[in-house]
C-alpha cells in the first residue's frame, strides 16, 4: 500500500498541506488536475481518481490511468480500462478461510519452485471478520421471554456453542492464520456480520498514513460490501480469488464506469421502512439497467434517510445489480461516526480531509451536484409498504396486492412468478399434530420467518420498528403459531443492547424472536432443520410453504429446501406475517389474529409510526453502546483464546482433516508460462437457463444426505449430523467440488427434473454432475457450461469459479455474465464466452449432446471475437470475455493466483 510521497513522483505538485488540532496533514489535492473538469466528476469517481494520483507508479497504475479518469466525463462511454488499488481488503468468514487455504498452499509451492515462501503476505491491509455464517439448530422459541439476551439467551449460547464444536477445526486454522499473517486483522468468531462490523467499527473513512491523508476505500469477498458505501465509501465485492490478489498488492484492472445519478425528493411516509424504500430503489434499477455502472445517490431527499438507511440502500447493490451504490459523506455521516464512538481527534481529520479534497457533500446545495450519465429519480412520498418475492429479491409486491399475486403465482407456469400448479391441487390442507395439537398447513402457510441479515439488522428503525410492533401484538393477546420456525440474528452486539435497554426484547422473545446468534444465518441458507412433521405434510401435500425473512436474497433452494415462495419484507412485516401464519392475507380487511375476548386485531392497530421508532432510537441507541461492544472485540471470547495452535510459517496439513486441505490449484505448475491452445472435442456437462446464480452453482447450505459430498464425508467416518454446511466445509476442495451444481433446484436441461444431475453424454446414463465429471475427466474430454443471461448472479462466491475449475471445465457460453462471477471464472483460467446480441442457445439450434471446439491461440486479444465449432455441422462466433490485456495475461498463466505466484518467483 501507498507509504508516503518519493521526490521523483510523478504528482509531486499537488501534495497540500492543512491542519487539524494543531498537526500538519497532507493530501493529494486532485482539484488542482483541473478545476472545471473535478468538479463536475461524480464523487465515487474523485476517489478512483486520487487513488491513481496517489499510486502512480508508472507500472501498476499510469499517468493514462490518471488522465483517463479525470476526463470521465468524455471517455465513460467507451469501455476504457483503469487500474485501481483499493485502502483494503476484508473478509468474511466463509470467503476468508479459502483466502488463508490459498496464502497457505501458495508459501508450500513458492518453496517447492525455490523461492522465499514467507514473501506470501498480505501488502494491503485486509480485514477478516470470523463467524459470518451460524446455523440456526434451537429456533427463538428456546429463548425465555425473561432472559436478558445481552447476557446471552438459551438460544444464543447453544446455537454459538454448537457452532463452535462444529468450526473449531476451521477456527484453528484462521488462528494460525493471525499468527503468521503480517499485516491483517483477524476479529473473532461471535463479533457479528461482517459488513455490520465494517459499518460500526472497521471502516476508517480516511486512512492517514505517514503523514498523507487519503479516502478509505475498499473490496471484499461478499457481494454486499457494497453496505459501506453508505458512510460514503467506495466499496464492491470480488471474487475471493481477485481479492487475494489485491491482498498481495496487485491492482483492479476495471472499466471506467458510468455512473447513474439517483435523485431522492421529499419525505418518507408513516408507516413505509427504509426496507420498503431499498426493494422500490431495486425494482427501479433494475428496470433502469445498472450492470457494470456505477450509481450515486443525490438530492435534497438523501437528508431524510440515516447512515443506517443508506446502508440498506447500499446493501442491496447487487440485487439491483450496479457495482457501487454510493452516498457521498455529509453532516449525517459525521453524526454516525459520533455515535457509533469513533475518536473524536479522527472524527475532526476525516471531516477536514474530506472538505479539503471536494468530497464533502452538502446533499440540499444544488450547486454541488456533479454530471451524471443518466438521472433517475425517486419521491420518497411514492415508497409503499412491499415485499419481494417469490423466487428474486428485483420482484417488488406492494403488500396491499400480496393475496392477489400469491394466488397468481400458484398458477402461473413454472418461473421466476409462478410454481404451476393445477387448479384440482390450489385448495390442498394437510393437517398435522404438533405439541399434541392439531394445525393445518396449506399453500401460503408462512413456516419460516427470520428477522436476519446485514441488510436490515444493523439499521435501528426497522429492528426497533420490530421490537414496538411485537411489543404492541402482545399485548393485544396476539401469538405466533408454536410450529413456525422464527429467530433474531442481529448484526452486531450493539443490537442486542439497544433492543434490551427499549424494553422490547421481552415480547419479542414471547412471540418466538429470541437472539439465536450473530452473525448471517437464515438469509444464507443456514435457516436450520425444519420439524420432522412439517416437512412431511409440505410433502404429502406438494404444498407451497414460505419463508419471511429480512434479508437480501431469496432465490430458490437458498433460504430452505422446502420452503418454495421465499419473500423479502422488513422485520415489522416479519413479524406480521409470522403472527397471520400465512402470506396470502389482505392486512387492510383481514386480522392478524383475535385476542383472548375474541377482538379482530388488524396490522394497523399494531404497527408503529416512523415518528414513534426515531424517537425510541434517538433515546436509546447511543455512543456507549458502540463503546462496551466494540472495545473488546479483538479480544474474543473464552472458546476462540483457549484454541492452541501451532507456530509455524509453514501450515502442518493433516491428512484427516475435513475441513482444511491443501487445494491442487499449484500442483502441476511450473515456472514457464504455458502456450494458450484450442479447446476441442469438448462436452457439455450442464445445459441451463437464466439466471443461474452461484447458489446454484456452489451452494452455501446444508449438504444433502444422498450428495457425492455426503458419501464422501461418510467415507471418512464423519455422521449426518456432523455434515455441517458446504460454506464451512469452504477449505476442503474435495468436499467442495463435490458440492459444485449440487443445489436441488438446478434446472439442468440435459435431465428431465430439478436437481444435481446432468446427462454422461457418451454413456447416456444420468448421474451426479461429479460424478459425470470424473467419468468424463478418466476419459480426458475436457467440458464445457452453456448457459443463458446473468450467469452467475447472486453472491460474490470464489468457489463457483473454483469448483467448476476442478471439475474439468474449460469455458462458460452464455448470455451474459454478473460481473464478479466473470471475473472469478477468469481467476481459475476458466473462458467466458458470450453468445453475440441476439443469438442464444435455442436459436442456434444447440442441444448439448454435441462435442464442441473453440479456436483460442496466443494472439487472443480483449472481447475479440472466436469461433465454435460443432460436430453437427454448426459453427458461430462468441465474443471473448476477456475485457483487458491483465485478464488474458491471468488466463494466460493459469488463473490469477498463478499469475501473482511466478510474480514472487522473478
Amino acid at each position: 500500500m501507498f507509504s508516503g510521497p518519493t521526490m521523483d513522483h510523478t504528482y509531486n505538485t499537488l501534495f497540500e498541506t492543512f491542519q487539524v488540532n494543531g498537526e500538519d496533514l497532507k493530501f493529494y489535492n486532485c482539484r488542482n488536475l483541473s478545476p472545471e473538469k473535478y468538479d463536475r466528476l461524480p464523487y465515487s469517481i474523485r476517489v478512483l481518481l486520487e487513488s491513481a494520483v496517489r499510486n502512480c507508479d508508472e507500472f501498476h497504475v499510469t499517468k493514462k490511468d490518471v488522465e483517463t479518469i479525470l476526463d470521465w466525463n468524455d471517455i465513460q462511454l467507451k469501455e476504457t480500462e483503469i487500474s485501481f488499488k483499493p485502502s483494503r481488503v476484508i473478509l468474511q468468514d466463509f470467503t476468508g478461510v479459502p483466502a488463508v487455504v490459498d496464502f497457505a498452499a501458495m508459501r508450500d509451492a513458492v518453496k517447492r519452485l525455490g523461492g522465499d515462501p514467507m514473501k506470501v503476505n498480505p501488502i494491503c491491509p485486509a480485514d477478516l471478520v470470523v463467524d459470518h455464517s451460524i446455523q440456526v439448530d434451537f429456533s427463538g422459541r428456546s429463548t425465555m421471554a425473561s432472559e436478558s439476551t445481552r447476557k446471552g439467551s438459551d438460544s444464543l449460547k447453544k446455537n454459538q456453542d454448537l457452532e463452535f464444536e462444529r468450526n473449531k477445526e476451521r477456527f484453528k486454522f484462521l488462528k494460525w492464520g493471525a499468527s503468521t499473517l503480517r499485516n491483517m486483522i483477524i476479529v473473532p468468531p461471535g463479533s457479528g456480520i461482517v459488513h455490520q462490523v465494517n459499518l460500526e467499527y472497521l471502516a476508517r473513512v480516511v486512512f492517514t498514513k505517514d503523514g498523507v491523508c487519503f479516502p478509505d476505500s475498499v473490496v471484499g469477498t461478499d457481494s454486499h460490501t457494497t453496505m459501506i458505501n453508505g458512510l460514503g465509501i467506495v466499496g464492491w465485492g470480488v471474487g475471493g480469488i481477485e481479492a487475494e490478489a489485491v491482498m498481495l498488492g496487485q491492482t483492479i484492472s476495471m472499466v471506467l464506469p458510468q455512473v447513474i445519478g439517483y435523485k431522492i425528493s421529499g419525505k418518507i411516509g408513516p408507516y413505509a421502512t427504509s426496507t420498503d424504500i431499498v426493494l422500490t430503489i431495486t425494482k427501479h434499477l433494475r428496470s433502469v439497467g445498472v450492470v457494470g455502472k456505477f450509481v450515486e445517490f443525490f438530492g435534497p431527499g438523501v437528508e431524510e434517510l440515516s447512515v443506517a438507511d443508506r446502508a440498506t440502500i447500499s446493501n442491496m447493490c447487487p440485487e439491483y445489480g450496479a457495482t457501487v451504490g454510493f452516498f457521498a459523506l455529509d453532516r449525517i455521516g459525521v453524526d454516525y461516526l459520533r455515535q457509533t464512538n469513533r475518536d473524536p481527534e479522527r472524527i475532526a481529520v476525516i471531516e477536514a480531509y474530506l472538505k479539503a479534497a471536494g468530497l464533502f457533500r452538502n446533499y440540499s446545495n444544488d450547486c454541488e451536484d456533479p454530471v451524471y450519465s443518466q438521472v433517475v429519480e425517486l419521491d420518497l412520498e411514492t415508497v409503499v409498504s412491499s415485499v419481494s418475492g417469490p423466487k428474486r429479491p428485483q420482484d417488488r409486491v406492494p403488500v396491499n396486492k400480496m393475496k392477489g399475486d400469491f394466488a397468481e403465482c400458484l398458477t402461473n407456469k413454472v418461473g421466476f412468478k409462478g410454481f404451476g400448479l393445477p387448479s384440482d391441487k390450489l385448495n390442498t390442507q394437510v393437517p398435522f399434530i404438533y405439541d399434541n395439537k392439531e394445525y393445518v398447513l396449506r399453500h401460503g402457510s408462512t413456516v419460516i420467518a427470520a428477522i436476519t441479515s446485514c441488510t436490515n439488522t444493523s439499521n435501528p428503525s426497522v429492528m426497533l420498528g420490530a421490537g414496538l410492533l411485537a411489543k404492541k401484538a402482545v399485548e393485544a393477546g396476539l401469538s405466533v403459531n408454536p410450529y413456525v420456525k422464527t429467530s433474531l440474528s442481529p448484526g452486531s452486539g450493539v443490537v442486542t443492547y439497544y433492543l434490551e435497554e427499549s424494553g422490547v426484547v421481552p415480547a419479542l422473545n414471547q412471540l418466538g424472536f429470541g437472539i439465536v446468534g450473530y452473525g448471517c444465518m437464515t438469509c444464507i441458507g443456514n435457516s436450520g432443520p425444519l420439524p420432522d412433521v412439517i416437512v412431511e405434510a409440505i410433502e404429502k401435500g406438494d404444498l407451497v410453504c414460505c419463508s419471511v425473512l429480512s434479508g437480501n436474497r431469496n432465490f430458490e433452494g437458498r433460504v430452505h429446501p422446502n420452503t418454495r415462495a421465499n419473500y423479502l419484507a422488513s422485520p415489522l412485516l416479519v413479524v406480521a406475517y409470522a403472527l397471520a401464519g400465512r402470506v396470502d392475507i389482505d392486512f387492510k380487511t383481514e386480522p392478524l389474529g383475535y385476542n383472548p375476548e375474541g377482538k379482530p386485531i388488524f396490522l394497523a392497530d399494531i404497527w408503529p409510526l416512523r415518528s414513534e421508532i426515531q424517537e425510541v432510537e434517538r433515546k436509546h441507541v447511543i455512543p456507549a453502546m458502540f463503546q462496551e461492544v466494540y472495545e473488546k472485540i479483538q479480544k474474543g471470547n473464552h472458546q476462540w483464546n483457549s484454541l492452541e495452535v501451532v507456530e509455524s510459517d509453514l501450515y502442518p496439513w493433516e491428512a484427516s482433516s475435513t475441513y482444511i486441505q491443501r487445494p491442487p490449484f499449484f500442483d502441476d505448475m511450473t515456472k514457464e508460462i504455458p502456450p494458450v491452445k484450442p479447446i476441442v472435442n469438448a462436452k457439455v456437462l450442464l445445459m441451463l437457463g437464466d439466471s443461474v446464480t452461484t447458489d446454484h452453482i456452489s451452494p452455501a447450505g446444508s449438504i444433502s444426505r444422498t450428495s457425492p459430498a455426503a458419501r464422501f464425508l461418510q467415507l471418512k467416518g464423519v455422521v449426518p449430523r456432523d455434515f455441517n454446511s458446504y460454506g464451512a466445509r469452504r477449505g476442503n476442495d474435495a468436499i467442495m467440488t463435490r458440492g459444485t451444481f449440487a443445489n436441488v433446484r438446478l434446472v439442468n436441461k440435459l435431465v428431465s427434473n430439478p436437481g444435481p444431475k446432468t446427462l454422461h453424454i457418451p454413456s447416456g446414463k444420468v448421474m451426479d454432475v461429479f460424478d459425470a465429471a470424473e467419468a468424463y475427466k478418466a476419459d480426458n474430454i475436457p467440458l464445457i457450461v452453456i448457459a443463458g443471461k446473468d450467469y452467475g448472479c447472486g453472491s460474490s462466491r470464489d468457489w463457483a469459479a473454483k469448483g467448476p475449475h476442478l471439475l474439468g471445465i474449460k469455458a462458460v457460453i452464455a448470455e451474459s455474465y454478473e460481473r464478479i462471477h466473470r471475473s472469478n471464472l477468469i481467476g481459475m483460467g476458466i473462458v467466458p464466452l458470450q453468445f453475440l446480441d441476439g443469438q442464444t442457445a435455442a436459436s442456434l439450434g444447440l442441444t448439448g449432446k454435441e462435442s464442441y471446439a473453440i479456436n483460442l491461440g496466443d494472439n487472443i486479444q480483449p472481447r475479440q471475437t472466436v469461433s465454435v465449432i460443432v460436430d453437427s455441422g454448426k459453427t458461430f462466433d462468441a465474443i471473448l470475455r476477456f475485457d483487458t490485456d491483465v485478464e488474458i495475461a491471468f488466463y494466460r498463466n493459469g488463473g490469477i493466483l498463478k499469475y501473482m505466484l511466478r510474480k514472487m518467483l522473478d
